[in-house]
């Protein structure tokens, strides 16, 4: 073996080379790299990845790989699995699963490292390569910052022709999951629920598991299909118009909705309304209870809720890694972002949209319609803006909202720059201000104490930011 990387692997994330390379794109998101398949998304992207990963693990252990239905994935994955094998990485190659199965399969087959190719929520023209730690937890961004370093230097391992990695197939550790997840909840059977799993990666199983569950399933758009005809990938209020129609007619108990890689979950009540993000991640939060981790966008009826039974919230940055990492240091219980990205440590510190929907359908079993338990929780006025800002005018942006978005506002009582710029008021309300890791938009999040001062928020966080964008 020939090579010239002679750094440490640690993947707890403490890389003895340097961090970043100031002149280099960066590659990677909030969420793993995404963009549109082409230009920026193409085979000699995935096979440096995978090169790199490989060179990263210094060419040892085993890789499990999986994808979601996107037209791309079997051309990226072939690629990636070409770089694994090219460093002498052995790969656990799973097909099309859905994103948690993938987080499942590196924790319980004590692989090195996870590869997930999905792009999540975006468009079909989309694709992206998320990595995952033999826990089940995504990489983090020291971690990023080193795949990126090697993919830029082109600092790979090159094995000899008898060192090469190989490919192995696994299919059993599907039933593992089911049999896992499905041994851990207490679900009273003949709960009528239609699932929408937008022809994303958890067609097949999401339907399959909630009958297993003693549900009766009604499905939507459940075949996989990389163009999505049946609806786009995310799961919002938008595209889920049939799916809150469907409860509604067929008297269902309640809705349950994927993304296209099955990481996130949104829920639609029994009146066949869709469940508002923040009461709903606060009602799960209060039924488990402890130490709950979530992200600085997250609404104060969190804080409330885990009151209520002596609990208590940390808040973090935007993206499920932060979430994670947070849990692991707090030991909590439980974590979340209000879109419906899940994290359940006592399972895998992966998200999984299918076990976050798995324990909705058990506190409805178990307590009653989701409307009534929804209505228990305290509800502010919350607004989302997203405004489009080019990826390379984000940090001027943001360097003037940091500087100046405070004085525009009275009352301004503390202002929180963990992630973008978050500006607490005396009465309550916030806003937040941040780019987004995986798309050219400026997103502004605020809660307001009542609808006209969420307005009245919202008009001066937005007018500030377009002016300046001019």
């Amino acid at each position: 073996m020939v090579s010239n990387n002679t750094k440490n692997n640690d993947i707890s994330g403490n890389i003895s080379k340097k961090e970043n390379i100031s002149s280099a794109p960066r590659l990677f998101g909030t969420s793993g790299i995404r963009g549109k398949v082409g230009n920026q998304i193409n085979t000699q992207l995935a096979l440096e990845v995978g090169k790199a990963v490989g060179t990263y693990l210094n060419g040892e252990g085993t890789v499990v790989v999986g994808y979601d239905p996107r037209t791309s994935n079997q051309m990226l994955e072939n690629a990636l699995c070409a770089g694994l094998m090219e460093c002498g990485c052995t790969v656990l190659f799973l097909g099309m699963v859905p994103t948690p199965v993938v987080g499942f399969a590196v924790s319980r087959l004590n692989a090195s490292a996870g590869v997930m190719i999905t792009a999540s929520h975006n468009p079909s023209h989309d694709n992206g390569i998320k990595l995952w730690n033999p826990d089940g937890m995504a990489y983090s961004t020291p971690q990023e910052l080193e795949i990126e370093r090697i993919v830029h230097e082109k600092d790979y391992l090159n094995k000899n022709w008898d060192e090469l990695g190989k490919k192995e197939e696994v299919k059993y550790i599907i039933s593992d999951y089911v049999q896992e997840l499905l041994g851990m909840l207490d679900i009273k059977p003949g709960l009528k629920v239609v699932v929408d799993c937008g022809s994303g990666a958890a067609s097949y199983l999401s339907p399959f598991i909630l009958r297993k569950a003693g549900c009766e399933v009604l499905s939507l758009n459940s075949q996989p299909d990389g163009f999505f005809p049946g609806r786009n990938p995310e799961p919002n209020r938008d595209n889920l118009k049939d799916l809150m129609k469907t409860v509604q007619l067929t008297g269902a108990d309640l809705g349950i909705a994927h993304d296209g890689d099955a990481d996130r979950m949104i829920a639609v009540d029994d009146t066949g309304e869709m469940a508002d993000f923040d009461k709903l991640l606060a009602l799960v939060s209060r039924r488990i209870g402890g130490t709950v981790i979530t992200t600085v966008d997250a609404s104060l009826c969190m804080d409330e809720c885990l009151e209520q039974v002596g609990g208590s919230v940390i808040r973090t940055k935007v993206g499920d890694v932060h979430v994670a990492q947070e849990i692991v240091k707090e030991g909590a219980s439980f974590g979340g972002e209000p879109s419906g990205t899940w994290l359940h440590p006592d399972f895998c510190m992966c998200p999984d949209g299918i076990l976050s929907a798995l324990r909705v359908v058990e506190m409805v079993s178990q307590q009653g319609p989701l409307s009534e338990l929804l209505a228990s929780i305290p509800e502010y006025p919350t607004l989302r803006e997203k405004l489009p800002c080019p990826d390379r005018n984000k940090i001027s942006v943001m360097e003037i909202v940091e500087s100046e978005l405070e004085s525009c506002f009275n009352g301004a009582v503390h202002v929180n720059n963990i992630d973008g710029v978050r500006i607490s008021f005396e009465d309550g309300s916030w806003v937040l201000v941040r780019p987004s890791g995986t798309e050219p938009y400026i997103r502004i999040t605020l809660e307001g104490r009542t609808k006209s001062r969420a307005e009245e928020i919202r008009k001066i966080s937005t007018d500030f930011i377009v002016e300046i964008m001019k």
